[in-house]
């Protein structure tokens, strides 16, 4: 049985538990023992502010940012633009300081960058001298292994991405969605615990995004990695995701957590869906909402 709260706009969300809890039944002299496992990822009240360069103030970044990740749960970020989703993604990584709050990857609090986390970037971020196979075997070679084991290591991850025969190309050699194969590569062969993906479609054409989707979920089905994107694309969000977690304007919070109940795995038709553009319909008009609430205080402070 699988106890989980339904979060709603109406929630106060500094009240939710930090730990998501999967109980599970074991029958012991005939009676029930109830067990329970945390969360992979939660975020309890997180708050995030930048000192004003214009001003003596800060501006707020976040106000109260509390969730948490299952295991093997594919999470989106979707919001207003300008919201803050790529710095809430550095932080979760440690790449950069919150003011208030807690993050813990499995039960342990973030404070730095290390290698149960892996980051893509929204650009592929290749050595330009360095060959594919080189590329991907950058983290194992940082933490220290072996040259040998890592490119056999290798040899797994290039499969796994589709660039079997283009272990020696450069990255000029390459296409845009191959780079970002390169770049996903290099961000598993690390075997990170979650995976956050900042946007790493969004330099792609319409044709390759849609194709490099469905190859995302192939390997994801595959590696059952934890799995926190970042998209401005609603349809993006819902087409990956368990859940989609829809930001406000700034200060964000969390307007709602929606969950898709559409089942895997998914073809690239289910967009066509009636519940798919329901649910589309259902996020747009949140973070349409929100962008209208920012435009109106906008122009009350004078913004424009």
């Amino acid at each position: 049985m699988l106890i989980q709260g339904r979060v709603r706009s109406d929630v106060t969300l500094t009240k939710l538990p930090i730990l998501y809890r999967r109980f599970t039944g074991t029958k012991t002299r005939g009676r029930t023992v109830m067990e329970t496992t945390a969360s992979k990822l939660a975020v309890q009240n997180l708050r995030k502010s930048f000192r004003s360069q214009r001003s003596e103030g800060s501006i707020q970044v976040f106000e109260g940012i509390s969730f948490e990740v299952h295991p093997s749960e594919f999470i989106s970020l979707v919001g207003p633009s300008g919201c803050g989703k790529t710095t809430f993604l550095r932080i979760l990584d440690g790449l950069i300081p919150h003011d208030d709050g807690e993050i813990l990857l499995d039960g342990k609090t973030v404070i730095k960058p290390g290698p149960d986390k892996g980051f893509v970037f929204q650009d592929s971020s290749l050595l330009p001298w360095r060959t594919v196979m080189d590329n991907i075997i950058l983290g194992l070679e940082l933490q220290g292994v072996d040259k040998r084991e890592a490119r056999k290591k290798a040899e797994r991850y290039i499969a796994l991405v589709g660039l079997a025969g283009f272990e020696h190309h450069y990255p000029h050699e390459l296409s845009g969605g191959m780079q970002q194969r390169v770049n996903l590569a290099r961000a598993l062969i690390v075997d990170p615990q979650v995976l956050l993906m900042d946007e790493p479609f969004a330099s792609l054409d319409a044709q390759t995004r849609e194709i490099m989707q469905a190859e995302l979920l192939k390997m994801w089905n595959q590696t059952k990695k934890t799995v926190i994107f970042v998209t401005h694309q609603i349809e993006e969000a819902i087409y990956l995701s368990d859940r989609v977690v829809v930001f406000s304007a700034r200060p964000a919070r969390i307007r709602e957590i929606v969950k898709v109940a559409i089942p895997r795995p998914r073809s690239l038709s289910v967009k066509r869906s009636k519940e798919f553009l329901d649910l589309a319909d259902h996020v747009w008009g949140i973070i349409q909402e929100e962008v209208l609430k920012s435009m109106g205080r906008e122009r009350e402070e004078g913004v424009w």
